[in-house]
């Protein structure tokens, strides 16, 4: 699966990116078809507490993307939460194509 990660209006250090690639290739777990995945992060008002979003889309072959946006204090909290999203819309959709 190719990952690819955006930092938006600020530059992540390799810890985070590695992080954020490690939870989002687990993925391949839950569902073997997945093509890729972009990850998007994010700064909403700096100032803010619950400000660090994390927008996860996943593509995925003959099917819409799968995608999934949460907002928490870390950035490593964000992309746990929105993995988790990603994780159950891909349950879903595999016992849809299942027929189940």
């Amino acid at each position: 699966m190719n990952i690819k990660v955006n930092s938006v209006h600020f530059t992540a250090d390799q810890k985070l990116i590695d992080f954020v690639n490690k939870k989002v290739s687990k993925m391949d777990t839950f569902f073997e078809g997945i093509i890729g995945a972009e990850v998007s992060l994010k700064v909403d008002k700096p100032e803010a507490a619950n400000n660090k979003i994390s927008e996860i889309r996943i593509q995925l072959p003959a099917a819409e993307d799968l995608f999934a946006r949460k907002q928490a204090d870390t950035f490593e909290e964000a992309t746990d939460l929105a993995v988790d999203a990603i994780r159950i819309q891909l349950t879903r959709h595999k016992d849809k194509v299942r027929g189940k």
